[in-house]
């Protein structure tokens, strides 16, 4: 890359993507919605090389990043210690790693490997992912048999789209149903949707800590046949019960496993992932980072633990997960919320039989609309260049 390249410009504002179809409730929430705000900010070198990435970020957040050279917000691998962006230059890592990828006409799996240390991939690498959109859509119908068929239905649209795995919610008895009616109605869910896809392909569940720990028993006891992959979430992350159910699953010869880590993740979580209570982990690919999760690789290998980082509502973590698969070696899925942006042209990804080839284009393979982006400046976003910050209102 050219030695003192600089950040001269920051642009940032929310775009708006549209589901296929509305996200329904789940264990704690209401109904989400069909469509999903997707806030962006995008970079300019003063060679007039862009990048841009999801954040959240404010003009405060992100002033300090204008003048700074785009090498400065890196660090290199250590021994033992993967490089990535500084800490202080996260509220914007994947617009950096984005504009990195551009600079270097590098695809940021590649830098992923380059700064993990690892051996880079000969080709772009294929990840798998599944389809998470089967939500609570069905407390319309009063027969359990039809609402496991609608969702049953929901999961064949995802199979028509190329998925060939699936998560859904479960927890109807938490909040929106009676206790009993609920498991029952999410049993009759799980066997319908595993009978619309067959036996073999990997089905999740999810129940958004709505579950007690003998109800998780309950339900897995009673889709023992379904072959679960794994539950998560089931309840309040607590490692006696945790542990509890693991021995269970275990003495019932269950191979479901046990995941969890998206939100406010319990701080020993790593620890009950070494000693092999927990065996998958889903921290947030935004919120945790490219870089703290390039770090996580190479030890949840060791302990042989998954990774499946979690996003619902962003689009742009569809993308931007399978990257990290350079420096997680267990990375199990690609969370998918099926979701199109105008704006923003993903065309160089495509799900191919449950799968997703990397594109081998610079940064994240994406695109961004200038001029659809301006229009979503000028409604609300802001604009940095040296000292001067601009905003838009509403």
């Amino acid at each position: 890359m050219k030695a003192g390249r600089q950040i001269v410009r920051i642009d940032a504002a929310t775009l708006v993507g549209t589901r296929p179809r509305p996200a329904g409730a789940n264990a704690r929430l209401g109904p989400h919605g069909a469509t999903v705000q997707v806030p962006v900010v995008r970079l300019t070198l003063d060679d007039g090389t862009t990048g841009f990435g999801r954040t959240r970020a404010t003009p405060d957040d992100l002033t300090h990043l204008v003048g700074t050279p785009l090498d400065d917000a890196f660090t290199a691998p250590a021994p033992g210690a993967p490089g990535g962006v500084r800490p202080e230059w996260r509220a914007a890592e994947f617009a950096l790693w984005d504009t990195l990828g551009h600079a270097t006409e590098m695809p940021t799996w590649r830098l992923v490997a380059r700064f993990a240390g690892v051996d880079e991939p000969h080709e772009a690498p294929v990840v798998r992912c599944y389809d998470t959109s089967l939500y609570f859509d069905d407390f319309h119908l009063d027969s359990h048999a039809a609402g496991a068929a609608l969702i049953a239905d929901e999961a064949r649209q995802g199979w028509d789209r190329g998925h060939r795995a699936f998560k859904m919610k479960v927890g109807r008895g938490a909040r929106h149903m009676a206790t009993d009616a609920g498991l029952a109605r999410d049993i009759a869910a799980i066997r319908a949707v595993r009978a619309a896809i067959g036996p073999t392909y990997p089905l999740m569940i999810d129940a958004n800590n709505g579950y007690t720990l003998n109800q998780t028993k309950h339900v897995l006891g009673e889709t023992a046949d379904c072959n679960l992959y794994w539950i998560e979430e089931a309840f309040h992350e607590d490692p006696v019960l945790y542990r509890d159910l693991r021995d269970w699953l275990d003495r019932e010869r269950l191979a479901c496993l046990i995941a969890d880590g998206e939100g406010l993740a319990a701080p020993p979580l790593l620890d009950w992932a070494r000693d092999g209570v927990v065996q998958v982990i889903q921290y947030d690919i935004f919120s945790h980072g490219l870089t703290e999760w390039m770090r996580l690789g190479h030890p949840l290998a060791q302990w042989g633990v998954r990774a499946a980082p979690h996003h619902y509502g962003a689009h742009l973590g569809n993308y931007v997960s399978g990257h990290l698969a350079p420096a997680a070696p267990t990375l199990a899925f690609v969370e998918w919320d099926e979701c199109e942006t105008p704006g923003i042209d993903a065309s160089a990804y495509a799900i191919d039989a449950g799968t997703i080839r990397l594109p081998d284009a610079p940064g994240f393979g994406l695109h961004l609309d200038n001029e659809a982006f301006a229009v979503a400046i000028a409604a609300g976003g802001f604009t940095l260049r040296t000292s001067r910050v601009t905003a838009s209102r509403r």
